[in-house]
């Protein structure tokens, strides 16, 4: 039987001021196939998932469903014709069940009144059809990544979705999730699901694809098999140039300790230990990675360095001096820099110009500054020489940062906490949901700072190969404690996900 038509849309163009994000592209997605849409951050992949989602209406083109040509004007229009999609940052409510947040807002009822054990029934159903193992009473604040984004698959497999779209669904999964969310993805698809799962890490979509797009600079530039393309094709595709690697070149490391943490122990928002007696060291030039599955007190860890949580107990002693009780200002103005884990809410005022937000925690100090007084002309200056130096594509210093892709807003605050010389640089997931292109120019700024020796790096990611490409040494974090130290030159992926996961730590280690 010949295959048939899920998705086809045909010639979808979407302008935006100053930009073309969608221009004339086409794509065909067969049905039960898992089709990968791959391309740079400002490609135009969002945009067309949005489209396609009923969250954007085109300005031309056409979009067919089953066969059917289609207009969404919201979501709950894709909705009804069996299109779900899983977004990148999950759309849960952390103070409700797994089944309350499935069923919110399509509750079955019985003569009036929510009726919880139809919901029950349905959700265990699904979780039974799919290997998607989840309990409907757990609270979804105590539940780890992977099974959060399970949560997610089945929101949209409740609400009848055959296709399901999934936006870099392995951002922030350790190997063995991965691995998981794969298996749960081939079984969606040996019972007939179609899936359209964007992603920037071309290895994983070569695993799981059947077919791949590509999109550049919002244009449709191929659609191959994916069973006969490599990732150097993919990338030549993608970026006219070579695949990037976090491979870090052999450099010199100083003695000098430019950080040092004895004994750290800070407490959570509910007063609960999130950190528990932390001591490491990072020493003049070394870039020091620290990994983990999310929650295990990375954030609280950065948080402590840079003086916006407060110790309970141990010390913070940065080059020499004890800065447990410096305000934050006091600890950036002495040469600590920060590359947030969310750009957004932490690193940029979206809706102010780029030369603006170019001096963002250094606006007491020169260029940025005369005196008590902001210097503007010293800080349009500064911020033409970011953007030049990092190559931060935009059409001027007076575009807005939320005009910028996801890749140049990420190059916009690494350039300016780098261009501040400080002598240790916090970086919390610089690379995460930005493409190939913009990943190689942030791994390539890593190095030439690090081989120059001047600049210490704390590294925190979930990008298990970038942590064992780039880092001199590895520490693992797990229930807020450091469980291992690694050489990254003898540290794979799978044992690294084994220490972050608790599979490789006794109870004893664990202190328990």
């Amino acid at each position: 039987m010949p295959a048939t038509t899920a998705v086809e849309l045909t010639g979808i163009t979407k302008r935006f001021p100053g930009v073309v994000a969608n221009d004339d592209v086409h794509i065909r997605v067969t049905s039960g196939d898992i089709h990968a849409v791959v391309g740079e951050n400002g490609a135009g992949k969002s945009t067309l998932m949005k489209i396609l989602y009923g969250m954007l209406k085109p300005d031309e083109g056409q979009m067919a469903v089953d066969g059917e040509v289609v207009n969404f004007s919201s979501p709950s229009d894709a909705i009804s014709r069996g299109i779900g999609m899983v977004h990148q940052h999950f759309m849960l409510a952390d103070n409700l069940t797994v089944l309350e947040n499935v069923v919110l807002g399509a509750e079955p009822r019985h003569r009036g009144t929510i009726d919880r054990e139809a919901a029950r029934a349905s959700l265990e159903q699904l979780g039974a059809s799919y290997g998607l193992d989840l309990h409907p009473d757990d609270m979804v604040e105590t539940l780890e990544v992977g099974e959060r984004q399970r949560v997610e698959i089945i929101k949209v497999l409740y609400r009848g979705a055959k296709i399901l779209i999934l936006d870099e669904p392995t951002a922030v999964l350790v190997p063995q999730e991965v691995e998981e969310l794969f298996r749960n993805l081939r079984e969606l698809k040996a019972q007939g699901h179609t899936i359209i799962f964007i992603n920037h890490k071309l290895a994983e979509v070569l695993a799981i694809a059947d077919t791949i797009t590509v999109l550049r600079a919002g244009r449709t530039v191929a659609t191959v098999d994916a069973n006969a393309v490599t990732a150097q094709e993919l990338a030549e595709l993608m970026i006219g140039g070579d695949l990037p690697s976090p491979a870090s070149a052999v450099h010199e490391i100083d003695e000098w300790e430019t950080l040092t943490l004895r004994g750290v122990t800070v407490s959570d928002d509910d007063e609960r230990d999130a950190l528990k007696e932390i001591d490491l060291t990072v020493h003049r030039g070394e870039i020091l990675g620290i990994a983990g599955v999310e929650g295990n007190g990375q954030g609280e860890l950065v948080e402590a360095i840079l003086g916006l949580r407060q110790l309970t107990g141990g010390s913070i002693i940065f080059d020499s001096e004890d800065i447990s009780d410096w305000s934050v200002r006091r600890r950036r103005e002495a040469g600590i820099g920060y590359v947030p884990e969310d750009r957004h809410r932490r690193g940029l005022l979206l809706d102010a110009p780029i030369w603006e937000n170019a001096m963002l925690g250094h606006q007491t100090v020169e260029p940025f500054a005369k005196g008590a007084l902001i210097d503007r002309s010293g800080a349009r200056t500064a911020t033409r020489a970011i953007v030049e130096q990092f190559d931060v594509r935009t059409p001027g210093i007076d575009t807005t940062a939320r005009a910028l892709s996801g890749g140049n807003q990420q190059k916009l605050v690494i350039g300016r906490e780098v261009a501040a010389q400080p002598r240790l640089l916090i970086a919390a997931h610089p690379t995460r949901g930005i493409d190939v292109g913009a990943q190689a120019a942030v791994w390539e700024e890593f190095r030439r700072v690090s081989a120059e020796g001047l600049l210490s790096i704390l590294l925190v990611s979930a990008d298990l190969h970038e942590l064992i490409g780039l880092a001199d040494r590895l520490l693992v974090m797990l229930g807020g404690r450091i469980v291992a130290d690694l050489d990254p030159a003898t540290t794979t992926p799978r044992l690294l996900g084994s220490h972050m996961t608790g599979a490789a730590i006794t109870d004893e280690e664990m202190g328990r």
